[in-house]
């Protein structure tokens, strides 16, 4: 398993936007403008309801500085993939966060970034690398396989098989798991048995077998360089977690390389037998 650190900039799907001054707002209200607002925009919101919103406004009344900042949210930042509906999570945090009053000189209230989209962000922000592999037989100068014979191969290097991303904004932590399952190969020439990714060839693994071989029918011979290409893909599973409850999958995720493996054909004579002595 391997995990990364990353950095990733992300906008918040709701937050406090910052909004009129404390004497802008008790002058909406008790010139009458609110409760025409109101009226012409067929909200169903009453007119005290609508006053509830911004709590003590009327203390505030005289101050040209403070602001008040409401809520706010905005479809565009809604993460790739996202399937939660914007309306549900507009209302939501409408719901649970009523407009507060800022005075002058003091910090805006923080954003809170929600749990789908930091895992979105943090996602976007990883690089997974793309497979190596070893095989063998290993013939030869060039190291070559044999036409005909099991090639077992198996991923090398940094090859994950999981990737563990973990990101916090504020109070809210979400953790993306990418998992793979195999390696998919590919080769120009030959047939593939692959349900895992591999197992290292040693005299002592050779009694016990592996889960990933190729086996060739024909030699590099007729390829550019004498090498025969062979695709390699990894296929991943993404899905997260995080703090604030939200849970979830993402596209499944594939890195693709192309690699070559020189294959020799051994070569027989075949000596008629005679009677002569």
């Amino acid at each position: 398993m391997s995990s990364q650190s990353v950095t990733a900039a992300v906008h918040p799907v709701c937050w406090y936007l910052r909004s009129v001054t404390g004497a802008q707002r008790a002058e909406w209200i008790d010139s009458g403008k609110a409760a025409s607002y109101l009226s012409t925009t067929h909200s169903q919101q009453t007119l005290d309801e609508y006053k509830a919103r911004f709590p003590d406004y009327e203390s505030y009344a005289d101050d040209t500085e403070g602001r008040w900042y409401v809520p706010w949210c905005d479809p565009r930042y809604m993460a790739d993939g996202d399937e939660r509906d914007f309306g549900e999570v507009m209302a939501d945090y409408y719901a649970d966060n009523a407009p507060v009053y800022v005075p002058a000189g003091q910090a805006a209230p923080e954003p809170v970034i929600d749990g789908a989209t930091l895992a979105q962000a943090a996602w976007d922000a990883v690089t997974i690398p793309t497979a190596t592999i070893g095989y063998n037989p290993m013939v030869g100068d060039v190291g070559a396989t044999i036409v005909g014979m099991d090639t077992w191969v198996w991923a090398t290097g940094d090859t994950p098989k999981e990737v563990t991303v973990t990101a916090t904004a504020g109070a809210t932590t979400a953790t993306v798991t990418a998992t793979a399952k195999w390696l998919t190969l590919q080769p120009k020439d030959g047939t593939v048995k692959c349900t895992g990714f591999g197992i290292p060839w040693t005299e002592e693994n050779d009694a016990k077998g592996t889960n990933c071989k190729i086996i060739f029918n024909r030699s590099s011979a007729h390829f550019r360089d004498s090498v025969t290409p062979v695709d390699v893909k990894v296929s991943y599973a993404i899905e997260f977690t995080a703090t604030d409850g939200a849970t979830g999958t993402m596209d499944t995720h594939t890195t693709s390389t192309t690699t070559t493996i020189p294959v020799a054909e051994i070569q027989t004579i075949i000596v008629q037998p005679t009677d002569e002595p």
